[in-house]
């Protein structure tokens, strides 16, 4: 056995309250007390510990990095098991998780005056708040899915280390400061200890107590800073921190076969402060006379004696005891990997080093003899799931259950085929890069071009800097600095020359929201290249075309190109009018458009002086929107405190395309002209044009408004409030139908006409059917106040009515319920908060259309940022998951939309799986498997809901509850019942 105490590592004398040897042996990381009552973690070099040719080496730096993010005194440091995260927790209540920077190179120290050189660079990469008091340990769990935390709070936190810094759970139990945590090496349980005289072991499956110790520590006092308890590498024993026997202290030793206590370790003359098992099983011949070696654990307990104990579960007696090792407390204890090192640390700021030979411990086992005593005592434990809700230990129980691992087994493994042409990334925790990924940098090609003058040009090529934060674990250390070298191998730049001549680029001086650029090709012709040159998408047809008054192309343009050639700049007062010139020379797109039954984005202006009207003879044409999400308009409606919606003003003549394609055969054309001269007074009418021939056409009485139409139906409003329907042949299907009030919105799709009246009403009729699904329904229930306006309006292929604010909110209203229920907001906090916020539904790999998604889409946006920026706690983010699901789901229900009710309800079981809701869980699969048997009283079940066979939607959701090992015996339940009923 070798005993060092390195001087050198120290914190300036303040007190260091924690030690961890990394996986790799290079490096030990210390915390503690740092300057100015604040936080110091320290990595410094194994290797001058170990030898002491290197401590004596000036060449061979000793501190690594330190770190002074903390506010507060750390009180715990402690290493990933695969070396990637170092994660600290400190009296600033924060616990932050670190990792080796990229760009490794040396830098000062901030505010040491050059003294102090950092050789690594280690940077906080997450930082987690959860815990409102001083953290005063934490433990990773095996595989390093689980980061668990505790605190004066009296709670444990339970953070995914897989996606941090979600939180899984919060342990709530301990009526005290919880001290210390440690997880089973397994897996299957979580131990805790605490000032309020227990142990709490926790289930993983679950996160619920399993059991509460109090016995050995009812006579125990709060007279130590941590309660640091240990569990053993082979499971089968805890061992705590302070305990009492006879009044004695003592290392209780926790039996997990029932939890007895029937033992302990005794000799320490004060409390114990930490207890750490060596990391492997051991393997020695105790007697001389046993036939075969005998397999034990090695832990080492530290006390405020300031003494060390080491002790194999072999021996009854200690290996070994050092006392007065230290002058204060001894806070913590670490081992290194392999077995044979052990590190102290203690409150008087200095850390001691002990070497143990295979002689005096024994021999450990190999990773995979240890593994094999593990799978022969617990039995083969399932891989940790990725997410984080893993649950260790689970036994398939049913045939039907292996069948189905066993079908998802297939399906994964038939996506990673190889030679697919789609490969699936790695995946890697917490967005690392992948190890053995090379990012992908054009640094070896070079692109020479030509000025006009003959100058030579290289193109600037953009080289993406990797990312500061290295994916792949920790290089060990070595024990020289790293050496820098020029390279003396030629250069591999390939030089790309082209003939190209390329000319200055110009800036269009007579366009303020338009930028043209002019490209001098070989020949020196000059191309224009604008936005509407450079794409090769057909041009779609204006919403308003005017041809009786053709403007002269580029007369405007001329005009500001010869303004500018005169001597002096223009004035801003003349900017304003060329500005008010090209405004007029404009076609008014507002004031027909509100005629249209759809329409594109453009908003009415707030002067109406602004805008100068057309020709009173122009035709008007505009392209109809999506048949699949309805008529969508969007318009400004001001909302007054009687409620007076604007009436689209009266125009000569007006026409709207109802179907076919543009310029094809089969073109419909809808045409309103007004004051049509015959007779003793003027009369209007309304006709439909196939392919440019009049189909039919109608008189009316009073001056059209607003029409709209299509294949099926087409109506024209008049300006004496009232409606008339046609068929596709131009029949009056019913008598002229009059509202209340003049229509300020019309909208036809399918059979369905929706109409709101300028006092607020709505209408919704079936014509093929000549019933009203909605009569004369008021507005004014979701108009909060006289600033909203309607923004938008449009009725989907299922003749639902939908209609946007401009408060970002959109409602439809419900007949069979008689109230008006919310679709959509953008500024909605739940929706900002759920993890499916930006979820797009998909079928079949391609985006799904349906009105819902439509209406979304724009909401989105404007939340969008917003929703990345906002974090929020595990806990509340789970429930403002759920309920943004909740809310697709009804929605979609509400619009009738069949599939996208179907994606929603799978999106949102997959989330109460993976979240382990049960109630939840139950309560969908109740509602659509219905009765099983059938019963003498009537059902009220219904077997589909939009069209989906309810049975059939819970053939498809069993999969997703079977996907999760918890949820097996559910999956049991339901899936025989489910054989038992008729699909």
């Amino acid at each position: 056995m070798k005993l060092l105490k390195p001087a050198w590592i120290s914190h300036d004398g303040k007190p260091i309250f924690s030690i961890d040897i990394h996986p790799d042996r290079s490096r030990v990381a210390t915390g503690g007390q740092g300057e100015d009552s604040g936080g110091k973690i320290v990595i410094w070099n194994m290797a001058p510990v170990r030898d002491e040719k290197s401590e004596k080496d000036e060449s061979v730096p000793k501190m690594l990095c330190q770190m002074d993010n903390h506010l507060a005194c750390v009180n715990c440091v402690r290493w990933s098991n695969n070396g990637r995260y170092l994660a600290s927790g400190s009296d600033d209540k924060l616990v932050m998780i670190w990792q080796t920077s990229r760009y490794a190179g040396p830098s000062t120290v901030f505010g040491s005056t050059g003294t102090v050189t950092n050789v690594e660079q280690w940077r906080c990469v997450f930082t987690l708040r959860g815990h409102s008091g001083d953290v005063l340990d934490l433990a990773w769990s095996p595989h390093d899915v689980w980061l668990a935390t505790c605190s004066i709070d009296n709670t444990i936190v339970v953070w995914n280390a897989q996606k941090f810094p979600e939180q899984v759970a919060v342990l709530n139990g301990h009526r005290s400061l919880v001290k210390g945590v440690t997880w089973d090496p397994v897996g299957t349980y979580l131990a805790s200890q605490s000032d309020d005289k227990t142990i709490r072991v926790w289930r993983t499956s679950d996160w619920q107590q399993e059991k509460a110790i109090t016995e050995p520590f009812e006579e125990c006092g709060g007279t130590t800073h941590v309660l640091r308890l240990g569990w053993s590498p082979d499971g089968f024993y805890v061992v705590s921190a302070h305990a009492m026997n006879n009044s004695g202290p003592t290392a209780q030793i926790i039996e997990r076969d029932g939890w007895k206590t029937n033992m302990d370790f005794v000799g320490h003359r004060k409390a114990v402060t930490v207890v750490r098992f060596n990391p492997n099983l051991f393997s020695k011949k105790i007697s001389e006379g046993a036939d075969k070696p005998q397999q034990y654990s090695c832990c080492a307990i530290g006390s405020r004696d300031r003494s060390i104990s080491i002790w194999l579960t072999a021996l009854k007696r200690p290996l070994v005891v050092t006392h007065d090792l230290f002058n204060s407390s001894i806070l913590d204890i670490t081992w290194d990997k392999t077995g044979f090192e052990c590190m102290c640390c203690s409150w008087d700021g200095t850390v001691a080093y002990l070497e143990f030979s295979p002689e005096e411990i024994g021999t450990p086992l190999t990773p995979d003899e240890k593994m094999q005593v593990l799978e022969k005592v617990y039995g083969k434990t399932f891989a940790s799931a990725p997410n984080g809700n893993c649950v260790a230990n689970q036994i398939i129980e049913t045939a039907a259950m292996l069948e189905l691992r066993q079908k998802q087994t297939e399906e994964r493994d038939k996506q990673k085929t190889p030679g697919s042409a789609a490969t699936p990334a790695t995946p890697v925790a917490n967005g690392g890069t992948p190890a053995g990924t090379p990012v992908k940098v054009l640094n070896n090609k070079q692109i020479e071009t030509k000025t006009a003058d003959g100058r030579r040009r290289i193109t600037p090529i953009f080289l993406a800097a990797a990312a500061d934060i290295a994916g792949d674990d920790p290089i060990p250390f070595g024990q020289k600095e790293p050496t820098f070298t020029s390279s003396e191998t030629p250069s591999t730049i390939v030089v790309e020359k082209r003939n190209e001549v390329t000319g200055p680029v110009r800036k269009s001086p007579y366009s303020d929201n338009s930028r043209s650029q002019s490209v001098v090709d070989a020949s020196g012709a000059k191309v224009p290249t604008t936005p509407g040159a450079a794409s090769n998408k057909p041009h779609t047809p204006s919403a308003v075309i005017s041809p009786i008054t053709p403007i002269k192309p580029m007369s405007l343009q001329e005009a500001r190109i010869e303004a500018l050639k005169k001597p002096g700049s223009a004035t801003s007062h003349e900017k304003h009018k060329d500005k008010e010139r090209k405004e007029k020379d404009k076609p008014n797109k507002i004031s027909v458009k509100r005629k249209l039954d759809a329409g594109g984005s453009q908003k009415r202006p707030r002067k109406e002086k602004e805008i100068h009207r057309a020709s009173a003879t122009a035709t008007v044409l505009h392209t109809p929107t999506a048949p699949a999400v309805g008529a969508t308009e969007t318009r400004v409606i001001y909302s007054t405190s009687g409620l007076q919606l604007p009436v689209p003003k009266v125009e000569k003549s007006a026409s709207v395309q109802i179907g076919g394609s543009v310029g094809s055969d089969d073109q419909l054309v809808l045409v309103l002209e007004n004051e049509v001269v015959g007779g003793p007074s003027n009369l209007h009418r309304v006709k439909c044009l196939k392919g440019g021939q009049q189909q039919w056409e109608s008189v009316l009485a009073s001056k059209g408004v607003v029409i709209a139409g299509n294949s099926n139906v087409c109506c024209c409003a008049c300006e004496d409030s009232s409606l008339h329907i046609y068929s596709p042949a131009g029949r009056k299907l019913c008598p002229s139908m009059m509202l209340h009030s003049q229509l300020s919105i019309l909208h036809v799709i399918g059979y369905y006409v929706m109409a709101v009246t300028s006092q607020g009403g709505l209408y919704v009729w079936n014509v093929q059917s000549m019933t009203a699904v909605i009569k004369n329904e008021s507005v004014i229930s979701i108009i909060p106040g006289n600033n909203v306006q309607i923004e938008s309006s449009m009725l989907t292929a299922q003749g639902i009515p939908v209609i946007s604010l401009s408060t970002g909110k959109a409602y439809t209203f419900k007949p069979d319920m008689g109230a008006w229920v919310q679709l959509a907001s953008s500024g909605d906090p739940l929706a900002s908060c759920s993890d499916h916020h930006s979820c797009i539904p998909k079928e079949g790999g391609h985006k799904m259309t349906g009105p819902l998604s439509a209406l979304q889409l724009k909401k989105q946006r404007a939340s969008q940022q917003a929703g990345q920026l906002f974090r929020t706690g595990h806990v509340a983010q789970q429930a403002s998951t759920m309920t943004h699901l909740e809310n697709q789901v009804a929605a979609a229900l509400a619009l009738k939309s069949s599939q996208e009710y179907k994606f929603w309800l799978l999106t949102y079981m997959r989330y109460l799986v993976q979240e382990g809701v049960e109630a939840k869980i139950r309560e969908v699969c109740d509602e659509l498997l219905g009765p099983v048997y059938k019963s003498k009283t009537a059902s009220s079940w219904e077997s589909h809901t939009l069209g989906l066979g309810k049975r059939h939607l819970l053939q498809e959701i069993l999969p997703i509850v079977g996907s999760n090992l918890r949820f097996q015996r559910l999956f049991t339940e339901y899936k025989e019942q489910l054989d038992t009923a008729k699909l």
